[in-house]
């Protein structure tokens, strides 16, 4: 939000407001405070039998890389919805979600993850998003080039689940944060 011409837009300071115990953005006009809060990013490990719906990100950060289908929720969208749309979005793909499988927290780019278990109901193909879509077997997965860290995380954790080790919802592994892998 930036003044207008004539000068009556916000004009905001730095300040703890009112009630609260955090330093904001305050228009120091009409006392609106600016809440920068974290982005919120859904997706889902989709199973084909025993194969995994990966997909090599065409944008960045991280282009030429893979991942499972995931990205920013929108505005008036429930995360299941999200989780959905994404896949669509990067490989063509129609998904049944089954469950929650985990929430990661990101601190470094402020993001909570919710990932979800899913089953794919279509056939695949690279959307706008994705150099190429492939399903792959657990012994065939690039790990390697996986895109980001909450990637190995979600892909180990639906593992877990499905041979019966553990319970979603799962969240980071101890001691992780998301910072990239070398």
């Amino acid at each position: 939000m930036a003044p207008t011409a004539n000068g009556d837009g916000p004009d905001f300071i730095s300040q703890i407001p009112d009630g609260d115990t955090i330093e904001r953005a305050v228009c120091s006009r009409c006392g609106f405070v600016r809440y920068d809060n974290p982005k919120v990013v859904v997706g889902s490990v989709v199973r084909a039998g025993e194969k995994f719906l990966l997909c090599r990100r065409a944008i960045e950060p991280r282009r030429g890389f893979w991942t499972i289908p995931a990205g920013f929720l929108e505005l008036h969208e429930t995360p299941e919805d999200g989780a959905r749309r994404e896949a669509l979005e990067e490989a063509n793909a129609t998904i049944a979600i089954a469950d929650l499988l985990a929430v990661y927290t990101v601190p470094r780019i402020s993001q909570v993850q919710l990932m979800y278990r899913a089953t794919l109901e279509s056939d695949i193909s690279p959307g706008v998003e994705s150099l190429e879509v492939g399903l792959f077997g657990w012994d065939d997965i690039p790990w390697d080039d996986l895109a980001f860290p909450s990637v190995h995380w979600a892909l180990g954790h639906d593992r877990e689940f499905a041979d019966s080790a553990g319970a979603p919802p799962f969240t980071n592994p101890p001691g992780e944060w998301g910072n990239m892998r070398r």
